[in-house]
């Protein structure tokens, strides 16, 4: 999945879910995606960190989070 395509894909799920915050919308993105998906987000932050800082579940956020957070640009 390129990160265009995980953009729009979390755009969707927050549109779907308003009341919930950055992350919660990047978990629910992970779960629906499934344990292929959530292998492939886990294996691009274990690229990125060049470690595994815990369970494959959470590298996966933190891969949607930080390519969400990346492609936002920087806070006013």
């Amino acid at each position: 999945m390129t990160d265009e395509e995980l953009i729009v894909e979390f755009a969707l799920t927050r549109l779907d879910n308003p009341d919930l915050d950055l992350e919660d919308v990047a978990a629910l993105l992970v779960r629906r995606g499934g344990t292929d998906r959530m292998v492939e987000f886990a294996s691009h932050t274990l690229a990125s960190r060049g470690e595994l800082r815990g369970a494959v579940f959470p590298a996966a956020v933190e891969h949607v989070l930080r390519v969400v957070l990346t492609l936002r640009g920087p806070a006013d």
